[in-house]
Protein backbone atom coordinates (compact mmCIF):
# COMPACT_ATOMS: atom_id res chain seq x y z
CA UNK A 1 0.00 0.00 0.00
CA UNK A 2 1.50 3.42 -0.51
CA UNK A 3 0.17 6.85 0.18
CA UNK A 4 -3.03 6.69 -2.85
CA UNK A 5 -4.16 3.37 -1.78
CA UNK A 6 -4.53 5.08 1.61
CA UNK A 7 -6.32 8.40 0.33
CA UNK A 8 -8.75 5.83 -1.57
CA UNK A 9 -9.47 4.29 1.52
CA UNK A 10 -10.04 7.83 3.32
CA UNK A 11 -12.52 8.49 0.19
CA UNK A 12 -13.97 5.20 0.89
CA UNK A 13 -14.98 6.04 4.53
CA UNK A 14 -15.53 9.95 4.24
CA UNK A 15 -17.37 10.01 1.00
CA UNK A 16 -17.08 13.49 -0.51
CA UNK A 17 -14.07 13.96 -3.42
CA UNK A 18 -10.74 12.54 -3.56
CA UNK A 19 -8.73 16.03 -3.50
CA UNK A 20 -10.19 16.12 -0.32
CA UNK A 21 -9.71 12.88 0.88
CA UNK A 22 -5.87 13.62 -0.11
CA UNK A 23 -6.10 16.96 1.81
CA UNK A 24 -7.14 14.56 5.00
CA UNK A 25 -3.99 12.47 4.31
CA UNK A 26 -1.96 15.17 3.69
CA UNK A 27 -2.71 17.07 6.56
CA UNK A 28 -2.08 14.25 9.37
CA UNK A 29 0.85 13.59 7.62
CA UNK A 30 2.58 17.33 7.91
CA UNK A 31 1.39 17.63 11.25
CA UNK A 32 3.35 14.36 12.06
CA UNK A 33 5.89 15.88 10.13
CA UNK A 34 6.12 19.11 11.81
CA UNK A 35 5.57 18.50 15.46
CA UNK A 36 8.49 15.76 14.75
CA UNK A 37 10.85 19.01 13.12
CA UNK A 38 9.87 20.62 16.78
CA UNK A 39 11.34 17.78 18.58
CA UNK A 40 7.92 16.69 19.92
CA UNK A 41 6.37 12.95 19.70
CA UNK A 42 3.78 11.76 18.31
CA UNK A 43 1.62 9.06 19.57
CA UNK A 44 -1.35 7.24 18.15
CA UNK A 45 -3.01 4.98 20.12
CA UNK A 46 -3.09 1.34 18.38
CA UNK A 47 -0.38 2.12 15.93
CA UNK A 48 2.90 3.55 17.70
CA UNK A 49 5.01 6.70 19.10
CA UNK A 50 6.84 8.53 16.25
CA UNK A 51 9.68 10.16 17.82
CA UNK A 52 13.28 11.91 16.98
CA UNK A 53 16.58 10.40 18.00
CA UNK A 54 20.05 11.93 18.08
CA UNK A 55 22.50 10.29 16.26
CA UNK A 56 26.14 10.71 17.79
CA UNK A 57 29.03 11.89 15.35
CA UNK A 58 31.25 9.11 14.25
CA UNK A 59 33.62 8.32 12.05
CA UNK A 60 32.85 5.65 9.31
CA UNK A 61 34.62 4.13 5.90
CA UNK A 62 33.62 4.73 2.95
CA UNK A 63 33.65 1.12 0.90
CA UNK A 64 34.34 2.09 -2.36
CA UNK A 65 37.13 3.93 -1.75
CA UNK A 66 38.62 2.82 1.95
CA UNK A 67 38.96 6.24 2.87
CA UNK A 68 37.81 7.27 6.36
CA UNK A 69 34.95 9.96 6.52
CA UNK A 70 33.20 11.81 9.51
CA UNK A 71 29.59 11.65 9.75
CA UNK A 72 28.35 14.19 11.56
CA UNK A 73 25.69 14.21 14.42
CA UNK A 74 22.12 14.47 13.44
CA UNK A 75 18.15 14.11 14.59
CA UNK A 76 16.73 10.70 12.78
CA UNK A 77 13.08 9.43 13.24
CA UNK A 78 12.33 6.67 14.82
CA UNK A 79 8.92 4.29 15.16
CA UNK A 80 8.18 2.24 18.11
CA UNK A 81 4.80 0.01 17.49
CA UNK A 82 2.15 -0.50 19.63
CA UNK A 83 0.87 -3.62 21.31
CA UNK A 84 -2.07 -3.17 19.45
CA UNK A 85 -0.19 -3.28 16.36
CA UNK A 86 2.51 -5.65 16.78
CA UNK A 87 -0.56 -8.42 17.81
CA UNK A 88 -2.11 -7.60 14.72
CA UNK A 89 0.38 -7.75 12.31
CA UNK A 90 1.12 -11.81 13.99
Amino acid sequence: MNKQGIVESVHGVLGGTKVQAEQVVDTVLETIVKHLKKGEEVSIAGLGIFSVKTRAARTARNPRTGETIKVPAMKVPKFRAAKALKDAVK
